[in-house]
């Protein structure tokens, strides 16, 4: 996980910039979403993700030579990004087919189980101490998540399994991390997870390939502008401001998620939807907030 703030660490002068960089860039992926959803009208996932990461590269090599200069380009571990640019690819192709099917709103709330996930996993499969107050708020998140998707009654969708297994490579991608040598930046691991995810889809697109329709590149082009732009804002907003004050911004995302559902297609969640959403997003600013009360002890 995203090693918080302790006690004795520096200040953070530029903090408010921090928080205004975290709030545009989860705009900007909502957007990225919106956009991919329109888009899977027509194309299918696993195009729209190698797309978005081909036309992202360039971007991305510029971002990590500015901010970590030539060094930014090397690896020194590349099986550890080739793995993690499987699981991006995973991650995002069954994001996007649910996207399809589900609202954006819903889709949005269930995704954010993926700190729950981070938490289960780093205590099973990397030791880490987990207290009882963290595994009750893991198991009120998940009750959140029957909440939203009602098991068993007629609203059911299977298709809603998709975001919460996106979750869970999501947390499996965030914590894989650690396998990445110490040397390399954040930078580095942006541009490798895009490289990555563009050269291995390469293989398969091939497949599913639908020609792209003259409209429809401004929508890919898009797609890849706002998705780039609101990762490299949160990053930066993590290094700008304690963790403990930027992460819990990231579930504004459902402010703007239910926004563009509005708009666009006249999608409104239902109560339930909306508790659930309610009940995953307690649990997991209080994940955060425990978190920077565990490291911040001496």
């Amino acid at each position: 996980m995203i090693k918080l703030q302790s006690a004795s660490a520096p200040l953070y002068p530029r903090a408010s910039t921090g928080i205004v960089l975290m709030c545009v860039g989860v705009a900007s992926l909502c957007v990225n979403d919106a956009l991919a959803k329109t888009l899977t009208d027509h194309y299918s996932a696993l195009q729209i993700q190698f797309m978005r990461n081909l036309i992202a590269l360039p971007f991305a090599i510029l971002i990590a030579v500015k901010m970590g200069g030539t060094a930014a380009l090397r690896s020194h571990r590349p099986v550890a990004h080739l793995f993690r640019g499987t699981l991006w690819i995973a991650a995002t192709v069954m994001f996007f087919t649910s996207l399809k099917y589900l609202g954006l709103a819903e889709a949005t709330a269930l995704i954010f189980v993926a700190p729950l996930f981070i938490t289960a996993l780093s205590a099973m499969f990397f030791r880490e101490t987990v207290g009882w107050r963290r595994w009750l708020a893991v198991l009120i998140g998940f009750a959140g998540v029957l909440i939203a998707i009602r098991p068993g009654s007629a609203a059911f969708q299977t298709v809603s399994l998709l975001p919460i297994a996106t979750a869970f490579v999501y947390a499996l991608l965030m914590l894989s991390a650690r396998w990445v040598d110490e040397r390399e930046s954040v930078w580095t691991l942006l541009l490798y997870m895009t490289g990555t995810g563009a050269a291995l889809s390469l293989f398969i697109v091939p497949f599913v390939w639908i020609p792209v329709r003259p409209e429809d590149w401004g929508l890919f082009a898009a797609v890849a502008i706002f998705g780039t732009a609101g990762m490299t804002m949160m990053t930066q907003a993590f290094r700008l401001a304690p963790a403990v004050v930027v992460a819990p911004l990231d579930y504004t995302a459902i402010i703007w998620a239910t926004l563009l559902g509005w708009i666009v297609w006249n999608e409104i969640p239902d109560a339930l939807t909306f508790v659930g959403a309610a009940v995953i997003i307690a649990s997991g600013v209080f994940i955060i907030w425990r978190e920077h009360r565990t490291n911040a002890r001496p």
